[in-house]
């Protein structure tokens, strides 16, 4: 390394180090503020490029990189020799000045984790949470500690090693008598002398033995003592040994198997919106889950996957002290839904904290896939339990409303906000979605879809201004139903909310606070043409753009920048994103029952009506073609023959590619 180089401008002007004095070289950077607290580190192949794009247009740059850059007041960076160094730099800076706007993964919550502390002179196993001890063996972490200590319960029993506390433990050695689990089996009582101090780590190293491996060449290795002992007629002591198997087996079927080729791996996935990311991570030893974990993060740049992935990785791998290389800690295979930005330099690391070669790779098929997968899906419901309790909190939710209140200006705080958002497939299967919050709450009650039949092509703009006019129209029509003299009882209760011909609410009849549209200025300018076409003035509007979460108002040239630990933006988000999901899910069940339709329509004697009850059977194309014959004419209406037929045109249809425009998922017919 080389000493570190300054460049600092007074006055906040402008920081910016002057041309060429930048290295063209890989090292560390790191931005702090005028009163020299670090604020973000980064590293960089080239540190002459990666700090010059900070500098360029500022309206080019992510929101939040723009933010960082604004609040500094000076630069600084470190050469070193290659990326590795420059990623072991970043990340032990990282620790040391703890930046407000590099990405910090906190736990979703405490996990138990099973120590076994080897630094003793007699070992104990417990369960534990919280930070790591140097000396000690861990296992885990796990989902449950009441899970945990019951297996510990049962493997006491084959593995009678110390549990007790060290107080307890001397009080014992002093007294000469063992307490309750040396009596009954469950502990070698070292405290009063029953075995010595190599004799019990013999059964702590073959207890770690256990946790650390799928369990069963030591099971192998009792039943062969058990077979022994019973040809040699101890018969008592294959009993305690069938007893002990029993045990160990119970232990062992806690753990689902998920490899049947004995795979060391930790499985991560990740689930992300633009403000927050989760990450759950689950740990296999031998073929066997031996434990999950979770964590939530802000975002406090515009970097993508990879970088999420790489600053996960060295954050998760960090306790593990590379000159003491632990195999158990770092897996021999880390599975990921993307690889990381540099990932030679991750994997030289992690490589050498293990000891051995670490592969770091994306499954792409089989049962690795299918359990990235479930990890994925994990990480999602944790997200949603994340935003969930967040948005619980009354407080949290006024104060929220009350911020919107106030960045909108707005004369009160908007107890209903409906959102709408569009979805279509390259032009076809349009469809909107309108959902409402009350109190800052989902009232799913009041979610409403709507299919766009007169929008020819791609045109989320047209087709907004279609759905916002229907909406309102029906607005002013429930509106109008609802003052008419039919609709009131005689008395002066004023308008009434209810159809008095069917005695159900009217769908339409009440009015929002604030309407947000999912996008920039041309959807909010066509929701605002929308809303002047029916002389609608007393409904405040807003859009929210994914990109840079941006709040964009009719007429303005200028977005809304709410602060990234917004409360009022985080409802904006929550909002524009209920709505993004159930315009999704409309858009998909149409799309599975017009491909359904459409690859059926010259199947002979298959009219509409058996199209349709082979949608509702199967659900979706995906299932019908997975179908057999005789499962389709199980169908109520259909016979073998034209089970026959339609499993024929379903293998002669091509199958189709596109992509979604809402989304960017490949979808496939």
């Amino acid at each position: 390394m080389v000493a570190p180089r300054l460049a600092v401008v007074p006055a906040r002007v402008s920081y910016r180090p002057a041309p060429g004095s930048i290295p063209d070289q890989p090292g560390v950077y790191r931005f702090s503020d005028e009163n020299g607290r670090v604020i973000y580190v980064g590293k960089a192949k080239s540190l002459r490029s990666r700090l010059n794009s900070y500098f360029g247009d500022p309206m080019g740059l992510h929101h939040r990189t723009r933010t960082m850059v604004q609040s500094a007041a000076k630069v600084e960076w470190t050469v070193v020799q290659t990326e590795t160094e420059a990623l072991q730099l970043e990340y032990s800076w990282i620790k040391e000045f703890d930046p407000r706007f590099n990405v910090k993964y906190r736990d979703d919550k405490s996990y138990p984790w099973l120590c076994v502390t080897l630094a003793e002179e007699f070992p104990r196993v417990m369960v534990g949470r919280g930070a790591k001890r140097k000396g000690n063996r861990y296992f885990g972490p796990y989902s449950h500690a009441w899970a945990i200590r019951e297996t510990v319960d049962l493997l006491l029993r084959v593995f009678p090693m110390r549990s007790c506390r060290p107080g307890v433990f001397k009080n014992h050695k002093q007294i000469g008598r063992p307490c309750l689990l040396g009596y009954i089996g469950k502990c070698s009582a070292p405290c009063v002398g029953r075995v010595d101090a190599d004799e019990h780590r013999e059964i702590v190293e073959d207890f770690c033995s256990f946790m650390a491996s799928d369990g069963t060449a030591y099971v192998k290795r009792l039943e062969a003592q058990m077979r022994q002992a019973s040809d040699e007629l101890e018969f008592e002591k294959a009993a305690r040994l069938r007893d002990d198997i029993g045990a160990l087996q119970k232990a062992m079927d806690r753990n689902a198997i998920v490899f049947q080729d004995r795979t060391d791996a930790d499985v991560i996935a990740l689930a992300e919106d633009p403000l927050e990311v989760a990450v759950q991570i689950f740990h296999v030893r031998g073929g066997r889950v031996r434990g999950e974990r979770g964590w939530v993060a802000d975002r406090m740049d515009d970097g993508g996957t990879d970088a999420l992935i790489e600053s996960f990785l060295v954050q998760l791998y960090d306790e593990v002290d590379p000159a003491d290389p632990d195999p158990v800690a770092v897996p021999r295979e880390i599975l990921v839904p993307e690889l990381p930005t540099s990932l030679d330099s991750i994997t030289a690391v992690l490589t050498a904290k293990r000891g051995s070669r670490v592969h770091i790779r994306v499954p792409q098929r089989g049962d690795k896939r299918v359990l990235m997968e479930t990890v994925a899906r994990n990480a999602g419901e944790a997200l949603v339990r994340h935003k969930t309790s967040r948005a619980g909190d009354l407080s949290t939710r006024n104060r929220a409303l009350e911020e919107i209140q106030e960045a909108l200006e707005l004369p009160s705080a908007p107890l209903r906000i409906e959102c709408y958002d569009i979805s279509n497939l390259q032009g076809t299967e349009v469809v909107a979605s309108m959902v409402v919050f009350e109190d800052g709450l989902p009232r799913k009650s009041e979610y409403r879809r709507f299919i766009i039949r007169s929008i020819d092509g791609q045109n989320d703009v047209a087709a907004m201004h279609e759905v916002i006019t229907r909406r309102f129209k029906r607005l002013l029509d429930d509106q109008r139903a609802s003052a008419s003299p039919a609709a009131h009882d005689g008395g002066d209760e004023g308008p009434l909310l209810i159809d008095p011909t069917t005695g159900a609410p009217r769908r339409f009849a009440y009015a929002p606070s604030l309407v947000v549209v999912d996008g920039g200025p041309p959807q909010v300018a066509a929701a605002a043409a929308a809303l002047d076409e029916l002389a609608i003035h007393d409904i405040a509007l807003c859009g929210l753009a994914k990109r840079l979460e941006e709040v964009w108002l009719p007429d303005s040239d200028i977005p809304v920048i709410l602060p990234r630990t917004s409360e009022g933006l985080y409802l904006l988000q929550r909002v524009r994103d209920e709505a993004h999901r159930f315009a999704i899910t409309h858009h998909r069940s149409r799309r599975s029952k017009s491909m359904v339709e459409s690859v059926l329509d010259d199947v002979p004697g298959l009219g509409e009506v058996r199209r349709k009850t082979l949608i509702t059977h199967f659900g979706s194309l995906k299932k019908l073609r997975a179908a057999t014959v005789e499962e389709i004419a199980a169908v109520p209406g259909f016979g073998p023959v034209l089970a026959a037929a339609i499993k024929a045109r379903l293998e002669q249809a091509p199958t189709r590619e596109a992509v979604n425009t809402a989304t960017g998922e490949i979808l496939t017919s």
